[in-house]
């Protein structure tokens, strides 16, 4: 008689269930990311820029101006930067009704209770509110400049995989030593380059010079993913 199959255990399961688990990983993330962006803007709205929220829509300014550079640079054939920074703040301010609660309770109109208190709790906290949308703007700007630069880094990581897979077949000719180690490390820190850089590109409130650091962390990556394939083990 045949065992019964797992319906949880099987490979039809996981591969189903697979993308609402990216799904809900990646709206974690970016939650998490959005908070982080929130914290340090207030942070700087009460501790660093003298004029208060004026110094986060000055940033905001300066990195839309660098977006439409970067376009004018590059050609518009792909979205440009402020498409990003208005599809994260509808995500998270007009899906969820809070951009529309704002201009109702901006407009002075009577209101129930509960639309009272809220409209209170509203203006006590409204430099807060501001700081959050503000902020929110301010990464998925930031995001789309990072876009331009992904060519680059992919452009790069292939070379160095090219040149990491030459030197290994040179090595593996010669009789050379295999390490394992050397592999996982170069990979290894190739994520967490690319993850700690990014990140600290999206959400520090505080001018980039994004041709210099984008540059630099793709020759990074590039030389790590020559290290990493260069020691890769098994057979291609």
């Amino acid at each position: 008689m045949p065992s019964k199959v797992d319906f949880n255990d099987s490979t039809i399961a996981r591969v189903l269930l697979q993308p609402f688990k990216l799904g809900f990983a990646m709206t974690i993330g970016l939650a998490g990311l959005l908070l982080l962006a929130w914290t340090l803007a207030w942070i700087h709205v009460a501790h660093v820029w003298s004029g208060r929220t004026e110094g986060l829509r000055h940033l905001l300014m300066t990195e839309m101006a660098v977006g439409a550079e970067f376009v004018a640079r590059q050609g518009s054939s792909a979205l440009p930067p402020s498409a990003f920074a208005n599809g994260l703040y509808g995500g998270v301010f007009e899906a969820t009704g809070l951009h529309n609660m704002g201009l109702r309770f901006a407009d002075g109109d009577s209101l129930s209770v509960p639309d009272t208190v809220l409209r209170r709790a509203w203006i006590a906290h409204h430099e807060e509110v501001e700081i959050a949308m503000l902020s929110t703007q301010f990464v998925g700007i930031r995001a789309g400049v990072f876009l331009r630069f992904l060519p680059l880094f992919l452009l790069l990581y292939a070379v160095g995989t090219f040149e990491g897979l030459c030197q290994r077949a040179v090595r593996r000719a010669q009789a050379a030593r295999e390490s394992a180690n050397i592999y996982h490390r170069a990979k290894y820190t190739q994520v967490v380059i690319l993850g700690m850089g990014l990140v600290c590109a999206l959400v520090l409130p505080m001018p980039v010079s994004w041709s210099h650091w984008m540059g630099a962390g793709a020759v990074v990556v590039g030389s790590l993913a020559a290290c990493q394939w260069a020691y890769y083990k098994k057979h291609l």
